[in-house]
C-alpha cells in the first residue's frame, strides 16, 4: 500500500483539526472581548457583593453556597481590589472555556469542523452562559465543571480508558465544592451507568479511584457542614420553599427553551437527546441528561438548573445536524444552513441585548433594565451607602463613637463592607446566611443605622426608632432594595439583649 496518500490525509485531517480549534477559539475570545467592554457599565449584584463579603472572610464553607467560588473572589480581590471588570474576569475566562469545550465535544463524537462550531456557537448565544459572562456567580463555575466532565465521559466510552475517571472524579470533586446541585449531575452519572453497559466500570479500580479523589476534594466542606449542623441543607430546604412558594419554579419546561439553549437551537439539542439514547456505546450521556431532568421537575426545581447539562447536547446534536445536511444537495444544505444561523444570530442579538449591559444610556439601556431583573439589582449600592454614611455623620458625635450599621440582607451587608471603607463605615452588622455565623461585635453599639427593615418591623425589633433617609436611587430603577426596603432608620438597641437577639433573628436568603 502506497504511504503517501495515508501521509497526505493524516495532514489534512491536522490541518482541518488545527483550522477548526481556531476557530472554537476565535468563538470564545470575542464573547471575552464583549464582556471585557461592558462588564464595567453598572455596578455589583446583590450576589456579587455577598461572594465578596465571604471572600473576606474564607472558610471551608459557607451557609449559601461551598467555598470555591468565594476563593477566586479572594484572589480578584488580591489582584484586581475591588473593580468589577477585575473581579468578573474569573467568569468571563469559565464562559469562554466552555464554549472551547463543548466544540471538543463535537469532535470528539466524530463532528467535523461544521459541527464543532455550531456547537460552540450555540453555547456563546444561549441565555444562562451569556448572563454567566456578566457577573461573578457560583452557577458560572459550575456550568464549566458540568461540560468538562461531560466532555471527560466521552473520552472515557470512546477510548474505553479507564483512566478519565480520574479526571471525572477531580471534576465532581470541584463541583462539589462549587454548587451543590451537581449532585444531580452525579445521579445521572450513576444511573446512566446501571442501565447501559459502562456498568462494568463499576468493577474498574480507576473508577473507585475517581470516587475517592472527589471525596478527598469535597471532604473539608463536608466537614464543616458536619460541625454545623448540615446549616447549608437548611438553607437549600428555605430557598426551595421560598422559590416554589413565589412561583419562582414555574416555566421549567418554557426555561429549557429560551433561558438553558438558544431557542433556534432547540432541534439540536432535542436531537442531541435522542442521539445520545440511540447510540450504544454514548447512550449513558442520554441518561446523564434525562436523570436530572427527571429530578429537577418532580423536585420543582428553578428551570436554569439544568442548564450546564445542555452543552454535551449541543455538541451531539451538532454532529447529527453535520451529517443530515452533508447528505443533501448543495442547495438544500446552504438553504437549511442558512436558516439556521439566521436563525441562531438573530436569538444572540436578542439575548445580548437583554443580558449584556451593552449601552451606558438610552433606549437600549432602558430595554434591558425592563427585560433583566438582574441588570436592576446592579443598581444604587454607591447611593445606599453613601446615604448611610451621610446619616452617621448627622449624628451628634457621642453617638457617632458608638454607631453600628445593621442591615437586613446579604446585599446591604455586601454594600456597606466592600464600599463602606471609603466612607469610613464600621463593619455591618448582618443576621443573613453566614454572616449570622461571625457574630456581632464584642461592644455591641447603642446606636444603630437601620437598613432593609420596614417601619413596623424597625419599630417591633428596635427601640426608639425614627426615620432617617430612604434607600433608592437617582435612575429611577425598581429593584428590591427601592421597592421592599425604602426607608432607613436610626434606632437604640434591641428590645431584647443581644444574645437572645442574635439567636432568634437568624435568616436565610
Amino acid at each position: 500500500m502506497d504511504a503517501a496518500p495515508v501521509e497526505e490525509n493524516f495532514v489534512l485531517q491536522r490541518t482541518g483539526s488545527r483550522s477548526a480549534t481556531g476557530a472554537l477559539v476565535g468563538i470564545a475570545l470575542v464573547v471575552t472581548v464583549i464582556h471585557l467592554i461592558t462588564n464595567g457599565r453598572y455596578g455589583f449584584h446583590r450576589d456579587e457583593l455577598q461572594f465578596l463579603s465571604d471572600a473576606r472572610h474564607l472558610d471551608w464553607g459557607f451557609v449559601a453556597y461551598p467555598p470555591l467560588t468565594p476563593f477566586v473572589e479572594r484572589i480578584g480581590l488580591e489582584i484586581f481590589g475591588v473593580s468589577l471588570v477585575g473581579l468578573r474576569l474569573f467568569s468571563v475566562i469559565a464562559q469562554a472555556l466552555a464554549i472551547v469545550v463543548t466544540g471538543l465535544m463535537a469532535r470528539e463524537l466524530g463532528g467535523g469542523r461544521l459541527a464543532q462550531i455550531t456547537a460552540a456557537l450555540v453555547v456563546a448565544t444561549s441565555g444562562l452562559p451569556v448572563f454567566e459572562g456578566t457577573e461573578f456567580q457560583y452557577s458560572t463555575f459550575d456550568y464549566l465543571w458540568w461540560a468538562l466532565i461531560a466532555y471527560f465521559v466521552i473520552r472515557l466510552l470512546k477510548t474505553e480508558d479507564a483512566r478519565w475517571w480520574v479526571g471525572i472524579g477531580a471534576a465532581i470533586g470541584v463541583g462539589l465544592q462549587t454548587k451543590y446541585t451537581i449532585c444531580f449531575f452525579i445521579a445521572g452519572i450513576l444511573g446512566g451507568m446501571l442501565l447501559t453497559r459502562a456498568r462494568r466500570y463499576f468493577l474498574s479500580g480507576w473508577f473507585w479511584c475517581g470516587v475517592a479523589i472527589a471525596l478527598i476534594i469535597f471532604l473539608p466542606n463536608f466537614l464543616w457542614q458536619v460541625r454545623r449542623g448540615f446549616i447549608s441543607v437548611q438553607f437549600l430546604q428555605h430557598i426551595h420553599v421560598r422559590d416554589v412558594g413565589e412561583g419562582r419554579a414555574s416555566g421549567f419546561w418554557r426555561d429549557q427553551f429560551i433561558i438553558c439553549a438558544n431557542l433556534f437551537a432547540a432541534p439540536l439539542w432535542i436531537a442531541g437527546v435522542i442521539g445520545f439514547l440511540r447510540d450504544g456505546r454514548y447512550r449513558m450521556l442520554g441518561w446523564m441528561y434525562v436523570i436530572p431532568l427527571a429530578l429537577f421537575v418532580v423536585g420543582k426545581g428553578r428551570g436554569y438548573y439544568l442548564a450546564a447539562a445542555y452543552p454535551m447536547l449541543f455538541a451531539m446534536g451538532a454532529v447529527m445536524g453535520e451529517r443530515w445536511v452533508g447528505s443533501m444537495k448543495r442547495v438544500g444544505r446552504l438553504a437549511i444552513q442558512g436558516l439556521f444561523f439566521a436563525g441562531l444570530a438573530a436569538w444572540a442579538v436578542l439575548a445580548y441585548c437583554i443580558l449584556v449591559p451593552l449601552a451606558s444610556g438610552g433606549a437600549l439601556k432602558q430595554f434591558a433594565l425592563k427585560n433583566n431583573g438582574d441588570l436592576r439589582e446592579e443598581t444604587g449600592w454607591d447611593e445606599l451607602v453613601r446615604t448611610v454614611a451621610g446619616i452617621r455623620d448627622s449624628l451628634p458625635a457621642e453617638q457617632q463613637n458608638h454607631v453600628g450599621v445593621l442591615v437586613g440582607n446579604y446585599g446591604e451587608q455586601g454594600a456597606v463592607e466592600i464600599l463602606g471603607p471609603v466612607y469610613g463605615l464600621p463593619m455591618p452588622i448582618s443576621m443573613t446566611n453566614s454572616a449570622w455565623l461571625r457574630g456581632y461585635p464584642a461592644v455591641p453599639p447603642t446606636t444603630l443605622i437601620v437598613v432593609g427593615f420596614s417601619r413596623e418591623a424597625a419599630n417591633k425589633t428596635f427601640t426608639s426608632c425614627t426615620l432617617a433617609g430612604h434607600n433608592g436611587n437617582s435612575e429611577g430603577v425598581e429593584n428590591e432594595e427601592s421597592k421592599y426596603h425604602p426607608d432607613i432608620f436610626v434606632c437604640g438597641a434591641p428590645r431584647v439583649p443581644w444574645p437572645e437577639f442574635w439567636k432568634n433573628d437568624r435568616r436565610f436568603g
